[in-house]
């Protein structure tokens, strides 16, 4: 059985795991968005664990389309106070970060895992989890957050990020982060039109990057907008049978604002394709 080694946790990767999402910002796109208040978020963060989340992801930063960069400070004085709390409850915390010093501070506040949306490319950041236990998603973006969904362009969009996060791969075995610790993470919807979504979802169950796991985050997005032409307020059932579809084609970790839910088709669909009534 595959194990993601994730900070002192192992995760076993038998079955797809949830990975519940909790903003602390002001201006998330989903408008879940929880900044200045601690106590609402760690009300928040306990929700997403008892809704059923295997892991909980913490972002202090913004990475919708137009997003303006948050000042390292700024950052952290709305992670750490939060992180400090739910790290202590014995669940795996995912810190959504693509800063060395945040990434530095979230594992000495006990941090699990980064999530990082640049894909480690940033300079400092491998040597910043390369000596800790943490696992690390490695995320593919064409541009930057602000103006990525301008018009995002590739020849061949498969080809184009499955090279990316190959080479990436390399360079994370090269800084000493192990197999065992890496994630995958096509990023739907960082620099992609829905045409590069589709076309990317289409071959998760084909995905060959190293052999990694693969983690989606297509939870709320605008691709389920272009789809179904519902606000983002009414995408829940779209947002599951994404996150539905990517279990399928072999997703091991969902990130997702609707945990319960989605915890309910996964039962669902064990019980009725893997005999699993549990």
């Amino acid at each position: 059985m595959t194990k993601l080694q994730c900070g002192q946790f192992r995760l076993a990767l038998d079955r797809p795991l949830i990975m519940g999402i909790v903003n602390l910002t002001p201006d998330s796109f989903s408008g879940d968005g929880l900044v200045g208040s601690v106590d609402q978020a760690i009300r928040h963060a306990r929700e997403q664990l008892e809704a059923g989340s295997d892991i909980l992801d913490i972002g202090a930063e913004s990475s919708r389309p137009g997003a303006i960069p948050t000042p390292e400070d700024e950052e952290l004085c709305r992670l750490i106070p939060v992180l400090r709390e739910i790290t202590t409850w014995g669940v795996p915390v995912s810190v959504d970060t693509y800063k060395p010093v945040v990434m530095r501070a979230a594992l000495e506040a006990g941090a699990s895992m980064i999530n990082d949306i640049t894909g480690m490319t940033r300079p400092g950041a491998l040597d910043a989890v390369a000596g800790s236990d943490c696992a690390v998603c490695v995320m593919h973006m064409q541009g930057e957050p602000g103006t990525m969904q301008q018009a995002p362009s590739y020849d061949d969009v498969v080809g184009e990020v499955r090279a990316f996060l190959t080479d990436m791969v390399h360079r994370c075995r090269a800084a000493g982060i192990s197999n065992e610790r890496l994630v995958l993470d096509p990023g739907f919807g960082f620099g992609k039109t829905l045409g590069h979504n589709l076309a990317l979802f289409r071959v998760l169950s084909e995905w060959t990057a190293e052999a990694l796991p693969l983690l989606v985050g297509v939870s709320r997005k605008s691709m389920l907008g272009a789809i179904t032409g519902r606000p983002v307020e009414q995408r829940q059932a779209a947002s599951v049978a994404a996150a539905l579809m990517a279990a399928q084609k072999g997703a091991k970790i969902l990130r997702v604002h609707d945990v319960a839910a989605t915890r309910d088709a996964l039962a669902v669909w064990a019980a009725i394709e893997q005999g699993d009534s549990k």
